[in-house]
């Protein structure tokens, strides 16, 4: 099992080759990666290289964390994440969120490639995550609960913290993004979906469906952080007229809207403070 003291030792590895303490994590995913390398004074580990860490499988994903300065703030950076599909446990999916929150980070920002079910939505896209429907048969928090890292029933009502969420709409408005909003709905994978089941995952709500953040956001929420999520829309998984795709048909449209992505992140973090970052809503 992988609990405090685990958590604990990773952090440790990881402050022994920094010098600056990170404020923000940065999960960023298929095809997203390269905004981690646009940060300064950089530390690269890769993740065979820190205790207890997972190694990344899928193509698009480097397979390391990057730590340093972007736009004026310190953060950590996942380059490539971790996937229930590939034969990780939740506990393990999740596992670097639960690090960064020890290495003082007070606020996730979690991204993805997806698909996109709301039929206003186009390929290349960004949405904005107002919330989320966890359609993967599991969840990161069952087992024991580590009593000082959050609660044993947390509330999920409001994953997303309301003042990222206006941050990121103004931000946008700024720099003349046109920014949906929607519901992302997390699949197991790795199989894409039938068209029965896009068609029945829109009828419960879905804006777009993937297969990963809804365990790193739960786990975030977990331990009171700040949640920010955004979404790549990288095909139309319309259930009615799906045509079928492929990895790197995903990549190939993520890679397309990267300069979109990197200017509406690191815009994100230049327009922001430390109050922003370190809010706490509800408490």
């Amino acid at each position: 099992m992988l609990g405090l003291e685990q958590i604990k030792e990773a952090a440790q590895a990881i402050e022994g080759k920094i010098s600056v303490k990170p404020t923000i994590g940065l999960i960023l995913g298929s095809g997203l990666g390269e905004l981690a390398d646009d940060i300064e004074n950089a530390v690269k580990m890769e993740y065979h290289t820190i205790p207890h860490f997972p190694t990344s499988t899928v193509a698009g994903h480097k397979g390391q964390l990057v730590i340093g300065e972007l736009e004026g703030v310190n953060v950590i950076a996942m380059q490539g994440r971790f996937h229930y599909y590939e034969g990780y446990s939740m506990q393990e999916v999740t596992f670097p969120v639960r690090v960064m929150k020890q290495l003082g980070c007070e606020t996730l920002i979690v991204t993805n490639a997806c698909g996109g079910m709301n039929e206003s939505f186009k390929p290349g896209d960004l949405m904005l995550i107002d919330d989320h429907i966890n359609f993967t048969g599991s969840n990161p928090l069952i087992g024991p609960n580590i009593e000082e890292l959050g609660p044993r029933f947390p509330d999920m009502s409001k994953v997303y913290t309301e003042s990222l969420r206006e941050h990121a709409l103004q931000v946008a408005e700024k720099i003349d993004l046109n920014l949906q909003r929607g519901v992302y709905t997390a699949v197991s994978g790795p199989t894409y979906m039938s068209g029965a089941e896009l068609i029945m995952l829109r009828k419960l709500g879905g804006d777009v469906v993937g297969m990963s953040t809804v365990p790193e956001a739960t786990i975030a929420r977990h331990m009171n952080m700040n949640v920010l999520g955004i979404s790549c829309i990288t095909d139309m998984a319309i259930g009615e007229s799906i045509e079928g795709i492929t990895h790197e048909e995903v990549m190939e449209v993520a890679e397309k809207a990267k300069p979109i992505f990197k200017n509406f992140v690191r815009t994100l973090l230049k327009d922001g403070n430390e109050q922003l970052w370190a809010i706490k809503e509800g408490e």
